[in-house]
């Protein structure tokens, strides 16, 4: 008796094994877990607004109210190489190779062209006024770096803009 008890439960299970298998490959049943209903966000997806007078690790980047800063990285080799390698990241696709504002994507951009940055209205700009550009972006034409790029990086960017002058 015991011995056909045990081959009913055995039995049972095969066939119950073989529905689990069948509804998981085949009716492709979803089991939820916890990690599955969590809110995800990707990286820069509604980014947190900066506490009020907070200051970056790094330092504070520039004082609201008191004007563009003064650019505390000289334009040395280093800073400038450094600059060439952010801006063919970052800053080719709009402004192309040589930052004539004729990048890949510089046509489909229907609102305004990116900044020619070897003119001499980008040029006679104030490396400060570059850098909160950089920085903050442009309303609705420039996607604004500050989260992107560290204080350093910007100021080699900066740095790197001005080599471009014919």
């Amino acid at each position: 008796m015991i011995k056909r008890v045990l081959i009913l439960f055995a039995a049972l299970a095969v066939v119950a094994t073989l529905i689990g298998l069948l509804a998981y490959d085949v009716l492709k049943f979803e089991f939820t877990s916890f990690m599955e209903i969590q809110p995800v966000y990707s990286k820069m997806e509604n980014p947190l607004p900066v506490p009020d007078r907070s200051i970056p690790i790094e330092g504070a980047a520039y004082i609201p109210g008191l004007g563009a800063p003064d650019n505390p990285i000289e334009a040395d080799e280093i800073s400038v190489e450094r600059g060439s390698i952010l801006f063919h990241i970052n800053c080719i696709q709009c402004h192309g190779p040589n930052g004539e504002g004729n990048g890949s994507i510089a046509p489909f951009l229907a609102n305004k062209k990116p900044a020619n940055l070897t003119s001499d209205v980008t040029q006679q700009k104030s490396d400060g006024t570059l850098f909160l550009t950089i920085s903050n972006g442009v309303p609705g034409t420039m996607p604004a770096l500050n989260e992107n790029l560290t204080v350093r990086e910007r100021w080699d960017l900066v740095n790197y803009i001005r080599t471009l002058a014919p």
